[in-house]
């Protein structure tokens, strides 16, 4: 090696004690080789002379809060030899090098790769990129607003680009999936858990690993110590949080069998350090950055979104159905929520209307103080199954506000209905128990309940089974004698999967006769929203269509369009159907021949049928 090549490397070496990359606790910097075994086997053979042996970038940076990433550096000592025109001579350019060893990486990591050049400070030429976990190539490393990150920044700098890249997302989205089956798998076989234990015992941890101390010591109690800590510090956490309206006994009661269970706190031949043990080194590792570093996962629903999927009887017992991240995302949307809204949601479950209100709230904020009050006095909801609760609890508190108005206890109490009334709420949102079969908690009642509670002109939007659109019932004469159907939106029929039931989003003017604004309601053809059934994953947007889509939908809602075969606006009353499917009109020039050819053979086979 060169002297000249020594002095970028003293440069690099500089600048990182610079932003403190050496001082911090959970971060490693090592130089031309790696301890962590993960590395040390997929760099045999990346010699970069293309003739087999180890080979190691200059520096290989590493956190154990987002254990996923790796920061790599490559550096050489005259700029001339930054990068070759195709990238493809790693032993002679920075460029060339540190992405060679980053697809060699790239197999159990995301890679950000720094390539660096130059013989002074102010005239270091600096290139970097990013090579997704699993992906073919890199590409250039960029901020949110796409300008090309070209200097050496801070770890969290370049953990927060590489964290926004939607390969990066997806892929640990991925992950994450991929790992929760694995834990589901691990409870099952050793925590001896029920199915209502499982999603507590890891909201609970993760509320637990909130607390600095305990995620920094949990390895150095006993077994039977670290289940009785588990419980302390989550009620210490709960009660830091000091949300509104709740009782301490209320959110840490459903944890309680867990911090007793037999199995959890004691040492086994495979697991001494028990099986509690292990599950909190697990959620540490694989779960906890996803709270801590990337603020965008809403971790408990899409677990508990995943556990339930192996619940069998319970996700029926209970009329749990879960609504999917992206439609409670296009609730905010349909409400059009600003800074100032108020959000209720009667049937609060795990919080997921709530936070996606939050989310979308907060972007349209300007102040501080703005940002204080949604969290203070934006979101308002109610739930009446403790475990529920607990979790709707946990989850506002890992999103970091902790301040959201939760109520425990039914939403037809009339107590919490005249608390919830005070805060003059003008958007609801609700997706309410399914099929419960007793007519006094039909889904229409729920829906009525809800925009009782909101303010006059306030917006009340559901997803509810189609019967409740197609199907007569006594409670829509009572809904529209109150308030206005705005609009109804058919669903794509597998977009609750595995759970089969066929849904529709209605949009109501609260408080508003629906008589006295004679006016047509707009009904939705939404069938497609670019999501596929996976076995894996279950419903995926893989061909990233659905931003796309999403914008389509709350266009045509808002301008009330009338398109042949996707929408119409038709005047109705309690008595006819609520669906889109009874009123459009079919769009001719988008059926070609083989649709025609293939409708005749499904009538002369029906008729066929019909004969036999």
């Amino acid at each position: 090696m060169s002297k000249n090549e020594r002095i970028t490397e003293n440069l690099v070496r500089d600048i990182l004690r610079d932003f403190n990359y050496y001082e911090q606790e959970e971060t490693v910097v090592e130089e031309q080789k790696s301890q962590i075994e993960e590395v040390k086997k997929l760099l045999k053979g990346a010699s970069k002379t293309g003739k087999g042996g180890i080979g190691a970038p200059e520096f290989i940076i590493s956190t154990s809060e987002t254990p996923d990433f790796l920061i790599i550096y490559e550096c050489k000592a005259d700029t001339k030899h930054h990068a070759s025109e195709k990238h493809n001579r790693p032993k002679d350019f920075a460029v060339d090098g540190v992405l060679h060893y980053a697809k060699k990486l790239s197999k159990s990591f995301n890679v950000i790769c720094v390539a660096v050049s130059g013989q002074t400070k102010s005239g270091l030429k600096v290139s970097t990129f990013i090579h997704p976990k699993g992906s073919e190539k890199a590409k250039e490393l960029t901020n949110k607003s796409g300008k090309k990150i070209s200097k050496i920044i801070s770890l969290e700098d370049f953990i927060e680009h590489g964290s926004f890249d939607k390969d990066v997302a997806q892929q640990r989205h991925n992950d994450l999936m991929a790992f929760s089956r694995d834990l589901h798998e691990f409870m099952r076989n050793h925590a001896k858990l029920t199915e209502s234990e499982k999603p507590l015992l890891v909201s609970g941890t993760l509320i637990a690993l909130k607390n600095k101390a305990f995620a920094k010591s949990f390895d150095a109690h006993s077994p039977s110590e670290l289940q009785k800590e588990w419980m302390r510090v989550i009620k210490e956490e709960f009660k830091k949080a000091e949300i509104p309206n709740s009782k301490e006994y209320s959110m840490t009661q459903p944890y309680s069998s867990i911090a007793v269970h037999p199995e959890l706190g004691k040492p086994t031949k495979k697991y001494p350090r028990s099986v509690l043990f292990e599950l909190i080194k697990m959620l540490n590792e694989k779960v906890w950055p996803f709270i801590s570093v990337y603020h965008d996962f809403d971790i408990v629903g899409q677990f508990y979104g995943e556990f339930l999927k192996y619940t069998g009887g319970d996700k029926k017992a209970l009329g749990i159905v879960l609504t999917p991240r992206h439609i409670t995302d296009l609730f905010s949307h349909l409400a059009n929520v600003n800074a100032k809204s108020k959000v209720l949601d009667i049937c609060a479950g795990t919080g997921g209307f709530l936070i996606s209100a939050m989310h979308n709230m907060l972007k349209k904020s300007v102040t501080k103080a703005e940002q204080e009050n949604i969290k203070s006095n934006g979101l308002i909801g109610i739930e009446q199954q403790p475990n529920m609760y607990a979790l709707g609890a946990s989850n506002m508190i890992l999103r970091g506000d902790g301040k959201a108005n939760l109520h425990q206890g039914s939403c037809f109490d009339e107590g919490i209905i005249s608390a919830v009334k005070l805060h003059n709420c003008d958007v609801g949102m609700l997706n309410p128990p399914f099929a419960q079969g007793d007519e006094d908690l039909h889904e229409l009642v729920f829906i009525k309940q809800m925009l009782d509670s909101l303010k006059k002109g306030g917006i009340g939007i559901a997803i509810v089974p189609m019967s409740c659109a197609i199907t007569p019932h006594p409670m829509r004469e009572e809904i529209l004698k109150h308030h206005t159907l705005d609009a109804v939106m058919s669903m794509p029929d597998d977009l609750f999967y595995p759970v089969g039931v066929v849904t529709c989003i209605m949009v109501f003017k609260s408080k508003i006769p629906h008589s006295e604004n004679n006016l047509k309601t707009w009904f939705g053809y939404w069938k497609n929203d670019g999501f596929i059934k996976t076995k894996m994953f279950g419903r995926i947007d893989n061909k990233k269509n659905w931003e796309e889509i999403k914008s389509k939908w709350i266009e045509s809602y808002r301008n009330k369009e009338d398109i042949p075969g996707f929408s119409r606006k038709q005047k109705v009353t309690h008595e006819d159907e609520w669906c889109a499917e009874a009123y459009m009109e079919t769009d001719y020039t988008s059926i070609d021949e083989n649709d025609f050819e293939q409708t005749v053979k499904n009538f002369l086979v029906f008729k066929l049928m019909n004969k036999l």
